[in-house]
């Protein structure tokens, strides 16, 4: 019979294969979907309570956006904590400020994850999307397009900055899937030297400022299967990314657009690997 959660990072990590490229790391993974074990995934998250999930609401002038911020468990005085920007897909749009925490949200609110990597965490929700696409005829691929919500959480971060004089300026995180990868990206490339580090799950990629994030620890992840968000995207991403030695590629062999979050639902995969990053 077979066990159910089995995406751990041991386990994980085991299925991997790396192949090695200059500067970069690109890792194929082999681990088998499991049905059984994605819905419990899931379901173990939804079924989290997220009320230490504030609602709270974003106003720069006649524009508002609405978000949900996670505060560090029993915070220590003088203590600095790092901010995780979790950015959701097109599925969770809405003005509800209750869609938006999505599994990859939730994961936060487990308890071994807020005892071991305690955070600041905001998810903000986007009324329309914050990211389109447009066939990009020269690299064969499409590309990202981030909408004005961006500049509006961009602006958020910095306002949370001098609210909270807990979070710490050196380690602000962004993760995000499918439209919210995208978003991430865009937040990434509109102000490199804010972020330490970004997740980039299922993204549709954005090339506007190459140069700008060289350097940054980046780690993006995508299933070969994937034909909503098309994998050959993030393949044309990281080859123009090739000198970024801070670069990891996880590509997971078979998964589509809807499983490809599934690996990270359970385990500590995500924020071991962002709480290892500074700037």
């Amino acid at each position: 019979m077979r066990r159910p959660l089995k995406w751990t990072i041991p386990c994980l990590l085991c299925l991997l294969i790396t192949t090695a490229v200059p500067g970069q790391q690109m890792i194929f993974a082999d681990t088998p979907f499991d049905s059984n074990a994605a819905i419990q995934a899931r379901a173990i998250l939804n079924n989290l309570p997220d009320t230490a999930y504030q609602k709270k609401i974003y106003h720069q002038g006649q524009t508002s956006l609405p978000y949900r911020l996670l505060a560090p468990p029993n915070q220590v005085p003088h203590k600095k904590y790092p901010l995780v920007i979790t950015l959701h897909n097109s599925s969770r749009i809405g003005n509800d400020n209750e869609k938006q925490l999505e599994p990859l949200a939730r994961i936060w609110l487990q308890k071994t994850i807020r005892e071991r990597y305690p955070a600041f965490v905001v998810a903000p929700q986007f009324a329309l999307r914050s990211s389109n696409y447009l066939m990009d005829t020269a690299k064969g691929v499409f590309t990202a397009f981030a909408s004005a919500d961006v500049g509006l959480v961009l602006n958020l971060v910095k306002t949370l900055l001098k609210e909270y004089r807990g979070i710490d300026r050196r380690r602000l995180y962004i993760v995000g899937y499918s439209m919210g990868a995208s978003t991430a990206q865009h937040l990434l490339s509109s102000d490199p030297d804010l972020f330490a580090a970004m997740v980039s799950i299922a993204g549709v990629p954005d090339f506007s400022n190459i140069s700008g994030i060289i350097r940054k620890p980046i780690w993006l992840i995508h299933g070969d299967a994937d034909d909503e968000n098309p994998y050959p995207g993030s393949m044309v991403l990281f080859n123009l990314l090739k000198k970024n030695r801070r670069l990891l590629f996880t590509t997971f062999r078979q998964f589509n657009h809807n499983t490809i979050p599934v690996p990270f639902l359970s385990g500590e995969a995500l924020p071991a690997w962002l709480f290892k990053q500074k700037r």
